[in-house]
């Protein structure tokens, strides 16, 4: 994270900033970093996202992927590159941001950022090496309303993305276990899209998918009747190359 490097090692002019979304199931999260500060006898505290400035050694997604390690002890995350942000304008409160910039030994220079979008199966980490650092923790994005520097557009502008590339990449089955129901994948779309999807007419659209492949397993020990099992076949996938929802 910022001020984890020394300055002379860093490129000032150029960031990464990632906006790191947790999926589970019935809610679409984003992981914000508390910002503590004092300011003129005040204590303020606000949120932001991840982000660092990019060593000078460092390509962009080298350094993207370092923020995400470092934040989540994770390594081969899906990450995409959506935006480059360069506005002159992009501290919110600029007094306040600028105090706290310089407080960290951040450059006072105009700093172009690179945005990144990442996906997390929150669940499924759970049980693996997903620690997070002790000033994060998930937001339901639904209820993120204010951030801080231009941060909000950013996580805006990465929700208008990731919708975009849910119809159009199959990327949501870098959120799904390998075998997964038509009801958890109609529900990753719900969450994400952020609307309700006719049951009957969602599994049309999936039936003409030759890369959603049913598998001899159903569910068990459930209260309702075992759901048939089905998983995604990549080399199918990029065959038919479609994924149009």
């Amino acid at each position: 994270m910022l001020g984890s490097n020394t300055i002379g090692n860093l490129n000032p002019h150029v960031s990464v900033d990632c906006v790191v979304f947790g999926f589970e199931f019935g809610r679409l999260n984003v992981l914000l970093i508390e910002r503590n500060m004092n300011y003129k006898g005040k204590k303020f505290n606000d949120l932001k996202l991840p982000g660092d400035l990019v060593l000078k050694d460092e390509d962009l997604d080298t350094a993207a992927s370092r923020v995400l390690r470092e934040l989540t002890g994770l390594d081969n995350i899906y990450l995409k590159q959506f935006a480059a942000i360069g506005s002159p304008k992009r501290l919110k409160r600029l007094v306040r941001d600028m105090e706290w910039l310089r407080s960290i030994g951040h450059p006072e220079e105009i700093v172009v950022t690179i945005a990144y979008y990442s996906l997390i199966n929150i669940d499924q980490d759970k049980a693996g090496n997903f620690v997070l650092q002790p000033n994060s923790r998930w937001y339901k994005v639904s209820e993120v309303k204010d951030l801080a520097f231009d941060h909000i557009s950013i996580l805006q502008q990465a929700l208008l993305v990731l919708r975009a590339d849910l119809k159009s990449k199959p990327i949501a089955f870098e959120l799904l276990p390998q075998k997964f129901t038509l009801g958890q994948l109609q529900q990753l779309y719900e969450v994400i899209l952020g609307v309700k999807l006719d049951k009957r007419n969602f599994r049309k659209k999936v039936a003409n998918m030759p890369y959603i492949i049913p598998i001899n397993e159903k569910q068990v020990d459930v209260s309702h009747k075992p759901a048939q099992y089905f998983s995604f076949h990549r080399k199918i996938y990029e065959k038919s190359n479609t994924a149009s929802f």
